[in-house]
């Protein structure tokens, strides 16, 4: 792990998961198998990918922030229910054994080609925001078990994020994404603080890859949500199917 190309690649892919998790989501699908075909241990792949997560959606938040979007407090409140579910997830993800891991990631990946597949259309011109009263119950409720999963995983979790806050609270994407990235910048804090704990944390190789998610964070966010969505949803589910398959026959 101490070539040139090991880092190189790590940026590289870095990129792609910051563009493809700004924009859409499922981008760790490719971080995480990376991680752990590179070496290291599922338990400390998960914690290092949350290092550059961390970076990933501080730059998008930013980025969309200077292009006049933000759904404060909405967000915040969102944000706080699902930072206090991380705490739970990723306590869990810290006990689990690696080839229970991999497993689970198999199975996370083939529902998330599934929901890429066969989610419904969504018309944009149809949007009147529901972002208080039940609806924003509703949301800080459900919230708070995607925070549970968002910590012991986080793969995938872009996409339900997505479903839910364009059909329940009716976001158009651009608003539901600046949502997305704020929401999972509270909880990633401190679902790292559990691995940090922990000690299941590569520093060095999650700052490398921090260059590159921080990055196609920080142009995704500023480019529009359909931007090369039908290239990125095709390769994410060959790269997904692949994981899956090498993950679940060969942990």
């Amino acid at each position: 792990m101490d070539s040139w190309y090991h880092y190189a690649l790590l940026i590289a892919v870095g990129f792609a998961v910051g563009f493809i998790n700004t924009i859409a989501g499922g981008g760790s699908l490719l971080s995480l198998p990376t991680l752990i075909f590179m070496g290291l241990p599922p338990a400390v792949a998960n914690g290092t990918n949350r290092v550059a997560i961390v970076i990933q959606t501080a730059m998008a938040t930013a980025g969309f922030k200077s292009k006049g979007i933000s759904t404060y407090p909405f967000s915040l409140y969102l944000g706080i229910s699902a930072f206090l579910g991380s705490i739970i997830g990723a306590q869990i993800a810290v006990d689990v054994d690696g080839e229970t891991f991999n497993r689970i990631l198999a199975m996370v990946m083939i529902a998330v080609v599934l929901i890429i597949i066969f989610k419904p259309k969504m018309k944009l011109e149809e949007m009147e925001e529901r972002l208080t009263g039940k609806y924003l119950w509703l949301g800080i409720v459900v919230f708070f078990f995607f925070g549970i999963y968002g910590g012991f995983i986080n793969a995938g979790l872009g996409f339900l994020m997505i479903l839910f806050m364009h059909f329940v609270n009716r976001m158009n994407l651009v608003r539901v994404n600046a949502t997305k990235v704020t929401v999972v910048f509270i909880y990633m804090l401190s679902a790292l603080a559990v691995f940090v704990l922990n000690d299941k944390v590569n520093w060095k190789l999650g700052l490398i890859l921090a260059i590159g998610n921080g990055s196609g964070a920080w142009l995704a966010s500023r480019f529009s949500v359909k931007k090369g969505d039908g290239f990125i949803k095709t390769f994410l589910v060959v790269m997904v199917i692949t994981m899956a398959i090498k993950l679940w026959f060969f942990p």
